[in-house]
């Protein structure tokens, strides 16, 4: 092995992406043939030995790829200290790999997520400047009027800034409590801010799309692997 740096190591070993690398180096959590390293840019050397939290890691050799179609109640972290029941944990007695999840969904949030021990294309896919892609089926407490309609179509502020959605439409004409919604923003708690900022509450949310992927043959709560034709695809984003 070349010499890597440091949070590129841990992202290639699966704990995280570079950037949540950074910060746990910086934390204290990583040390290198015993001795705790908070250098940036420290860079790892083939006979190295490198440790998180006491217990030694090796570099990711075999990336993996999956897609979940997350449950509501489910947390899409790797773990929590409350117990709670994650994303992980649907996967983790079949999926040898150390894994986590791209992006997060909220827990009461069902639809898909992307999970891979590929910190590369995890932070890729993250960072705001790629314009990943994403479609939401929404479900309103009450009819969303024409007006809102229209107001959304064109553009709203929020308290972090505009937001115009890529497109936002009734998913039939019998309802209007029900609407798909795309965006490429990936502002935390974004749909449902939208819809609450003009005095509605969203009481179902479900991401049918990400990035070029969707959940045809897959039920709620079961996971695949991406084919190789896909994770190029995904890649082509980045």
């Amino acid at each position: 092995m070349e010499e890597m740096r440091l949070n590129k190591y841990l992202a290639h070993s699966g704990i995280a992406s570079r950037r949540a690398a950074d910060t746990l180096i910086q934390q204290g959590n990583v040390t290198v043939n015993g001795v705790v390293v908070q250098e940036m840019g420290y860079k790892v050397k083939e006979a190295d030995v490198v440790a998180f939290k006491g217990k030694i890691i090796s570099r990711v050799t075999k990336m993996v790829y999956f897609l979940l179609n997350k449950p509501r109640n489910v947390l899409s972290t790797s773990n929590d200290e409350r117990g709670r029941r994650t994303v992980i944990d649907i996967m983790a007695e079949k999926i040898p790999e150390r894994i986590y999840p791209v992006g997060r969904l909220d827990r009461n949030t069902s639809g898909l997520i992307l999970l891979t021990n590929d910190g590369d294309l995890t932070r890729k896919l993250s960072h705001p400047s790629y314009n990943v892609p994403k479609v939401y089926l929404v479900t309103l407490d009450k009819n969303l009027t024409l007006n809102h309609l229209d107001e959304i179509r064109n553009g709203i502020t929020l308290e972090d800034g505009d937001i115009k959605p890529d497109s936002l439409h009734f998913v039939d004409s019998k309802s209007r409590k029900e609407l798909s919604i795309e965006v490429h923003s990936g502002r935390n708690r974004l749909v449902r801010r939208i819809f609450e900022h003009l005095g509605y509450e969203v009481v179902k949310l479900d991401r049918s799309y990400y990035a070029g992927l969707t959940k045809k043959n897959l039920p709620r709560g079961m996971y695949r692997p991406l084919t190789k034709e896909e994770v190029r695809m995904l890649k082509h984003f980045t």
